[in-house]
């Protein structure tokens, strides 16, 4: 096993702009684990309910995710719906039912433990200090969070304990200013930093992604398309491209990282597209190389 991916399955309610998917296929992990499937073996922990559909389940496997983590409980697959505004980096959580959620206790099959590659998706970081308990000799752990987590005095110490065992995190522009105290983004990823993670990217949305490593910022803009339909799990595909290309290098470095940002941005550009998990699953190794160059030529300033 290259990656592991632990995170949420999910149903996904999604109204934008352009249109309404009702109850599709979603989650941190479904969308990480298959933009991460081009580049590698990828393991997925997560749990789903007896409502899942058996038509999900193939199409994982048909993607060559590996499911032993996957955890069916009892009761419904978690549920969540949102409304996108004409600004898609603005949207409106209408409902988010936790369901199986409360139940899920992460647990690794032995196979995952010994993986080189971690990312700890958007949950308790109770639950992520648990697989980091597991795991044997990871070369890379990637997290997500979200403000929930930073901001509660419930949760924020285990959330720190986390930062502390992880190399590289990606959060939203708003959840870095409350992780760091600090307004200025230079600023608050420099605080970060010193939390732990060695690589902390920025993601903001529409405008693209900025790393930031020791001695180091990488901007990544957004691929500039004419119709996004459904931004919901763009940030976890991007996760996923940049934890896949990873997985294929023997030796972690700032060009690296680098590419693994453009590969990231280039999964992202491509989810957005369509509905649900429709565009990022049906690609195929060309469509990725193309938009990877195409980036290339986007950002190329000195021909």
């Amino acid at each position: 096993m290259d990656l592991v991916a632990i995170g949420t399955i999910a149903f996904d309610t999604v109204e934008t702009p352009t249109g309404k998917a009702e109850k599709q296929l979603g989650g941190t992990a479904v969308y990480l684990c298959l933009a991460a499937s081009y580049f590698c073996k990828v393991g997925i922990v997560a749990a789903t309910g007896k409502d899942f559909r058996q038509e999900y389940l193939d199409l994982l496997r048909e993607k060559g995710i590996d499911l032993d983590g996957l955890q069916e409980l009892e009761g419904d697959t978690f549920h969540w719906g949102a409304k996108y505004h004409k600004d898609l980096n603005v949207r409106d959580t209408l409902f988010t039912h936790l369901n199986v959620l409360l139940d899920f206790t992460a647990d690794l099959p032995a196979t995952y433990k010994e993986a080189p590659f971690f990312f700890l998706g958007n949950i308790d970081p109770a639950l992520q200090l648990h697989v980091l308990d597991q795991a044997k000799n990871p070369v890379f752990i990637g997290m997500d969070t979200m403000n929930y987590w930073i901001n509660s005095s419930e949760y924020r110490p285990n959330l720190m304990k986390v930062l502390q065992k992880t190399q590289g995190i990606f959060v939203n522009d708003e959840e870095a200013r409350d992780l760091s105290g600090e307004y200025n983004l230079v600023k608050a990823a420099a605080e970060i930093r010193k939390m732990g993670p060695q690589h902390v990217v920025i993601k903001k949305g529409e405008h693209g992604a900025i790393l930031f490593s020791e001695g180091s910022v990488f901007y990544a803009p957004a691929f500039p398309l004419e119709m996004v339909n459904d931004p919901t799990g763009a940030g976890d595909s991007f996760a996923g491209g940049f934890m896949g290309y990873l997985t294929t290098q023997n030796k972690i470095n700032n060009a690296i990282l680098r590419k693994a940002m453009i590969y990231g941005s280039t999964l992202a550009s491509y989810t957005v597209e369509e509905y649900s998990v429709n565009r990022v699953a049906a690609l195929g190794t060309s469509s990725i190389s193309e938009r990877y160059h195409a980036f290339y030529e986007l950002m190329n300033f000195d021909k």
